[in-house]
């Protein structure tokens, strides 16, 4: 009978149901939470480190470093991770169109053992260079993780729950963060013995992927589309959506391929070169420079010095900056659940403008905290309810953009383009924050202020709604915006034809 009620669902078909959950849990282990991870751990051990190089110039040369000296290695450790990272972005294109989606993440693990390697021997060799070279290979496997990782669960993760599935990556950074936080604390592995231990213990989320991420399904989209296998495309859809019907996906992805049919792999330079693309360019430009520039990663630097005005004993600070972390994990959660529910342009509207406010109310406190008895505690709030703006709106949306807004022949191009902006904007920041601090002191956030509303008024008025849309009706609604009278611009009918599929 057809109105009869469908039998429950089997054992078998419940197991397939937790795919696409456990898929997001092997990427994100290994990927974004490695990033953030190795984002928080090298803060720790920082004295540690610099006696030890301080230790290992005095054995290999008779006398001390000086004190100058000793800070710039202390430098090119920390500022090699970023300078890695800028590497591991412009890597991430080939091996995604190459490897696949799923075998990159894989690979991009050999970086972090040999990273480890380096970290837990550095010290019985006496080498801080095997620091600086270890720094190097996590922020390589970082900058690949940070741009494949939201490629692959992107498209992966059925339509209507694709920015819920691709903010993940925000979650398991900010996991990342708060895991190397807790890691770090001197009771566990931040004393001056156990650091090589700390730094060496990458390793541990990346053998778990290594473990878990092969039996799960590479791309739907990279199968059929760059690969051209129908059969495991319809494999890997089934697996991926449990006991749904995959006819429908599977059509709508055959129709995705048509578009793309014989056209090459744009390479990143060839994105600004396009009208087609040009909405999506400057969105990814503007907004991927926002979130970088908007005061986010400088408030991690400030918030020990305000927790300490605050009244913080200084050997409880480190348990307060936990908090933040905390705040970032907690807000990214929140963005992951409503995000299918107000759409990307509202978050990131109301992100930017709720931290334009914190960093106004920041930056009285600051003027304040000297003649008026509650502004350090004010302070101290503001801290946090700028994290959590962050962590809402512009910390996972954006990662989104490069996935969302561009088809499968430049989405590679675009996280390269992307991962690119990215790491060099956090070396920038972290190479001039010092200097901005010391010149503009307690005004140091109106900077960021600016860069929040700007952040608001583009994401308002520029960025295209993808709530709930396939890529092929997110292409369409970009080709009408690139070319509003349609008179002056051709039919869409997929990206540009030619002949060469190398990136």
């Amino acid at each position: 009978m057809e109105d009869e009620e469908e039998p429950p669902l089997g054992p078998r078909t419940q197991v397939q149901g937790r795919v696409l959950l456990l898929t997001i849990c092997a990427a994100g282990i290994g990927g974004t939470f490695q990033f953030g991870y190795n984002l928080s751990i090298i803060n720790a051990p920082t004295m540690h480190i610099q006696e030890f190089t301080n230790e290992t110039w005095r054995a290999r040369t008779g006398r001390p470093l000086p004190d100058h000296q000793v800070l710039l290695v202390w430098s090119l450790i920390v500022a090699l991770y970023p300078l890695g990272g800028l590497f591991g972005a412009l890597l991430a294109g080939p091996l995604a169109i190459t490897l696949g989606r799923k075998k990159s993440l894989l690979v991009n693990n050999a970086f972090v053992v040999a990273a480890a390697i380096l970290f837990g021997f550095s010290r019985k060799a006496g080498s801080f260079e095997m620091l600086m070279l270890g720094r190097l290979l996590v922020g390589v496997s970082a900058g690949v993780s940070m741009s494949v990782q939201p490629m692959y669960l992107g498209e992966s993760a059925p339509k209507e729950l694709r920015g819920a599935v691709a903010m993940t990556s925000a979650v398991f950074t900010a996991l990342g963060i708060v895991t190397g936080q807790v890691v770090g604390l001197r009771e566990l592995l931040g004393g001056p013995q156990a650091w090589p231990l700390l730094l060496a213990s990458c390793l541990v989320p990346g053998a778990l992927q290594l473990a878990s991420l092969p039996l799960l399904p590479e791309s739907p989209r990279y199968l059929l589309i760059d690969r051209g296998d129908t059969e495991a495309c319809r494999a890997a859809l089934q697996r991926l959506r449990g006991a749904r019907d995959v006819a429908e996906e599977l059509e709508e992805l055959e129709r995705e391929g048509a578009a793309c049919q014989g056209c090459r792999a744009q390479r990143p330079w060839e994105l600004f070169q396009h009208r087609a693309l040009r909405r999506q360019v400057t969105s990814l430009v503007v907004l991927g420079s926002a979130m970088e520039l908007c005061g986010n990663d400088t408030v991690y630097a400030y918030a020990s010095s305000v927790f300490r005005e605050a009244g913080v004993p200084g050997e409880k600070v480190q348990y307060a900056i936990i908090g933040t972390g905390g705040c970032e994990l907690l807000s990214a959660i929140v963005s992951c659940v409503v995000i299918e529910h107000l759409g990307r342009r509202l978050l990131l509207m109301g992100g930017y403008c709720l931290m334009a406010g914190w960093a106004s109310v920041f930056t009285a406190a600051l003027c304040l905290q000297s003649s008026l008895p509650g502004m350090p505690y004010l302070a101290v709030a503001c801290v946090f309810a700028f994290i959590l703006s962050f962590g809402i709106g512009p910390a996972g949306v954006t990662g989104i953009l490069a996935t969302e807004l561009f088809d499968q022949t430049a989405r590679p191009a675009a996280h390269v383009t992307c991962g690119v902006l990215m790491w060099t904007m956090l070396f920038l920041v972290g190479l001039g924050f010092p200097f901005v601090m010391e010149g503009l002191s307690h005004f140091l956030y109106v900077p960021f202020l600016g860069v929040c509303v700007c952040g608001a008024i583009y994401a308002g008025l520029f960025l295209p709604e993808t709530k709930g849309k396939s890529f092929l009706e997110i292409s369409e609604e970009l080709h009408r915006l690139n070319f509003p009278w349609r008179a002056q611009g051709p039919a869409w009918r997929g990206p540009e034809v030619t002949e060469s599929t190398e990136l």
